[in-house]
């Protein structure tokens, strides 16, 4: 049985930023589950936390047999580095996208003034999200993450939440194979050879002219990147051992 993918999506965003992921491992055979964090798509009004979106990752892992290949995106990544420190026994690779800086408390303080400012708006932002969106992806890719609606209420709950993340430390003690991937001018790459460096076995992947939402700026691209990791490690497991 070939190894399955379990998917994470970013803070606002649901599980429908991976349908063009989804669909190509289930092209080529692979079963791939993508999941709403709580305070996100169907789960919308469940209270955030760290632990509870780690709990998602181990549920969906156990209803595809107990091990995958995760990939997180932004707020995802974050919950899949910390799900695979955690749970190391669940987890044959790890791609983290869009994730390479840590939490810093001042940044994340910052980010919730502006947050609550947009809260306060008539339609508590709605309009601005989705000017931003437009503005940010392809027609399609604006589709796909819009499709699942957004958690407009989310951001502060998620930033508070955000100030106990360690990805530095958790990354060490990762001992599957870890893939950062980043868009080329991704504000969230600032640190990616600090994480890079703190991976027991961890490597670099840069798509160029892509931005922050790399899966849906640049799919094709994302998508072998993906693939490719995930075959190198059946491959890997699949090796005798010399």
């Amino acid at each position: 049985m070939s190894l399955p993918v379990v998917l994470v999506h970013g803070l606002r965003t649901s599980r429908t930023m991976w349908r063009a992921q989804v669909a190509a491992l289930e092209r080529v055979g692979r079963r791939a589950v993508a999941v709403d964090l709580p305070g996100h798509g169907t789960r919308i009004g469940e209270p955030f936390t760290l632990d509870a979106a780690v709990d998602t990752v181990v549920d969906a892992i156990d209803r595809v047999g107990g091990r995958a290949f995760v990939v997180g995106l932004s707020l995802g990544g974050y919950v899949g580095i910390r799900h695979a420190a955690r749970h190391p026994d669940q987890v044959a690779g790890l791609m983290a996208a869009s994730c390479s800086t840590r939490p810093h408390r001042v940044l994340l303080a910052g980010w919730s003034v502006g947050a609550h400012g947009i809260a306060r708006l008539p339609d508590r932002g709605a309009r601005l999200n989705q000017l931003l969106v437009d503005l940010a992806l392809p027609p399609e890719g604006a589709r796909d993450v819009g499709a699942g609606g957004f958690a407009l209420d989310a951001t502060n709950e998620v930033l508070r939440e955000m100030t106990v993340a360690t990805p530095l430390e958790d990354l060490a003690r990762i001992e599957a194979p870890v893939w950062l991937v980043n868009g080329a001018f991704d504000h969230f790459r600032g640190e990616e050879r600090r994480f890079v460096a703190a991976c027991r076995d961890g490597r670099l992947v840069v798509v160029p002219r892509a931005t922050h939402l790399v899966n849906l700026v640049a799919p094709a691209r994302f998508t072998r990147v993906l693939l490719e990791a995930v075959d190198e490690v059946e491959e890997r497991a699949m090796a005798p051992v010399e």
